[in-house]
Order: structure tokens, then C-alpha cells, then sequence
């Protein structure tokens, strides 16, 4: 399994790797700092989201102000039914 990591790539963060509870907390520094004027985020190079993953994407997209979100890792679709979110990972309204 590859190492996680985020890079800033024009309007989007960029992941790769794992997004599991081992990686989220080291993750969030960086993301959380290059988050300004972010649009997308871009989970293509994912290979696998976790509950922990999946928090720490929920919270960026939700201080983004509403992204787009590309790329569908194992475990984020089950997950995201599973907190009713929608695909840009925001709460799903019914």
C-alpha cells in the first residue's frame, strides 16, 4: 500500500494513497493549508477511504465551501450512504 499524501494542484487537492486513520491525521496540516481557493478534490490516486479518510474529506470540502469531488476509492461509496452524504460530500438533504 503506498504512503498517503496531498499536493495542490491549480484549483484542487490532489490525494494518493490510503485515506485511513493513520494517514488522515498527518494528512490534515497540509491540506488544511493549501485549502484556500480549492474547488476539487481529486481522489483518482486513492486507493482506499476510511471512516477517519472520509472525515477528514468531509471536513475540507465542507471549509471549501463546496467542491467537486472526482475519483470513487474503495470504501467512500458505503461510507457515504452511511453519513448521508452527498457526492460533493456535504450532508445530504432529504
Amino acid at each position: 500500500m503506498a504512503a498517503a499524501s496531498v499536493r495542490r494542484d491549480g484549483d484542487a487537492l490532489v490525494f494518493t494513497g490510503a485515506l485511513t486513520r493513520d494517514a488522515a491525521a498527518s494528512l490534515w496540516r497540509d491540506a488544511s493549508c493549501a485549502l484556500d481557493g480549492v474547488r476539487r478534490i481529486a481522489l483518482d490516486g486513492v486507493e482506499r477511504v476510511d471512516s477517519a479518510g472520509l472525515a477528514l474529506l468531509g471536513e475540507l470540502a465542507d471549509r471549501a465551501g463546496g467542491v467537486a469531488v472526482s475519483g470513487e476509492p474503495a470504501g467512500l461509496p458505503e461510507l457515504r450512504r452511511a453519513y448521508r452524504l452527498s457526492p460533493s460530500l456535504s450532508f445530504a438533504t432529504t
